[in-house]
């Protein structure tokens, strides 16, 4: 029976030195936003401004009707099809609540330089980093006239 006594005692000090729920899920989300800082870093070193200078249209409408097919099929399921930033996207268990392109102190209201860079590298806020999606540098500057001419007005 003594040896019972040191085999409960190494088995309690384990139990108190091991971590707990709250430990590991703090370590999950600390790995979680590590990877989304990586990814956010990713998508800001690949970024080219560059790019938008050789993309030209034939027809402004042309490019403003190619952004309403990009903004349709990537953009409206987060920010609404008229874009108020109210289509209640759920992710994560978390709705999304994106910027309305409507609100006075929107930044990106006049900037298309700004916006097209705010498509392609995204935000850690859950807002996609559409330049490592898979969106063409042309797509990105179609939907950011898109978003400027068509749903800003």
């Amino acid at each position: 029976m003594r040896w019972r006594s040191p085999l409960i005692l190494i088995t309690a000090t384990l139990c108190a030195c091991s971590p707990g729920a709250d430990d590991e899920e703090m370590a999950q989300q600390a790995a979680t936003e590590q990877a989304a800082a990586d990814t956010m870093a990713m998508a800001m070193a690949a970024y080219d401004p560059s790019a938008f200078d050789t993309i030209s249209w034939d027809d402004p409408a042309a490019a403003v009707e190619r952004g309403a097919t990009v903004f349709r099929f990537s953009c409206q399921k987060c920010h609404g099809p008229n874009g108020y930033g109210d289509a209640r996207f759920v992710m994560n268990g978390d709705t999304l609540r994106p910027p309305s392109f409507h609100a006075e102190d929107w930044p990106y209201a006049d900037d298309r330089d700004a916006l097209r860079e705010q498509v392609y590298i995204g935000s850690l806020d859950g807002m996609p980093h559409w330049g490592l999606e898979g969106l063409k540098y042309r797509d990105v500057d179609a939907v950011a006239l898109y978003i400027q001419a068509e749903l800003r007005n």
